[in-house]
């Protein structure tokens, strides 16, 4: 039994942080240990929702409640996305440092969410620094996307030469596996999208159709299950095959049926059983 300690947001209504990572997790029949930095009603890209920041304190607390079952030692990895504050931050790599002290075996995925194309930056002063300087260098495994890979390594890239260079730059920070998704580069067809798997000096690409669907949640679900299929594998090409042909399906069901909110229990099956799979390319 593979258990995860997943540390994220969480909304009542729809899919994000954790409301968007614990389910596909335990679809695959990996145990999960939800610890919620947030409870909202729903996520803030509706512009009104109710609900409470939670600080640090109140995530350790919890980890040590976890830790008072003596169960740490039988964690597996830790899994981080969105963080609200400086402190949820550092209480995250504070939990990773306990679960390693107990299973040295354990690995640290972090989602080191901080802006998109479009978007710019968005997350609260000072989280950026956090990323670059604590969370990433704590990591086994990163799961940027395009703009975050640029910001993580201070370089803009065009070309897939120059995705290679961030990358590296990034796993000199600390990292073995970095997955880059919503990836744009210079031969990137119009009408599709990218995702790079890196690990070990070699790169594999993914490329899927650009759909039109514009949801929250999904870099989410991709790195709940890049992180669980790398488990599965210790394989950055296969966990890239197997993660983005289940979200490339979530997303078509999504938008097939036109709905505001990722259909992640109507398309559960696209978790274990994806309808569409699409070449891995080392490149």
């Amino acid at each position: 039994m593979v258990s995860v300690l997943s540390i994220q947001s969480h909304v009542a209504y729809g899919h994000v942080g954790n409301s968007s990572a614990v389910f596909p997790l335990q679809r695959l029949g990996i145990e999960v240990w939800p610890v919620h930095t947030v409870q909202f009603s729903n996520h803030t890209g509706y512009g009104q929702w109710t609900g409470r920041v939670f600080d640090g304190q109140a995530v350790e607390e919890v980890v040590q409640g976890i830790a008072d079952r003596g169960v740490l030692g039988s964690c597996d990895a830790v899994l981080s996305g969105y963080l609200g504050s400086a402190d949820i931050g550092h209480a995250v790599v504070a939990t990773v440092g306990r679960v390693r002290a107990a299973n040295p075996d354990a690995v640290y995925a972090c989602d080191p969410v901080i802006g998109d194309v479009g978007r710019g930056v968005f997350v609260r002063p000072g989280i950026e620094e956090l990323m670059r300087d604590v969370a990433v260098p704590a990591a086994d495994v990163v799961t940027p996307n395009h703009f975050e890979l640029d910001l993580l390594s201070g370089t803009a890239t065009r070309s897939l030469s120059e995705v290679k260079d961030a990358v590296a730059a990034v796993q000199a920070l600390g990292p073995r596996a970095v997955l880059t998704t919503s990836l744009v580069t210079d031969d990137t067809p119009d009408d599709a999208i990218d995702l790079l798997a890196s690990e070990g000096g070699r790169h594999f690409r993914v490329r899927t159709p650009k759909l039109d669907v514009s949801v929250n949640g999904a870099g989410d679900a991709i790195a709940a299950l890049f992180l669980a299929h790398w488990l599965d594998t210790r394989s950055a090409g296969e966990a890239l095959s197997r993660a983005s042909a289940s979200v490339f399906g979530l997303l078509q069901r999504t938008e097939d049926a036109g709905s505001r909110e990722i259909l992640l229990v109507a398309a559960q099956e696209e978790f274990v059983s994806p309808t569409r799979t699409f070449e891995v390319t080392e490149v």
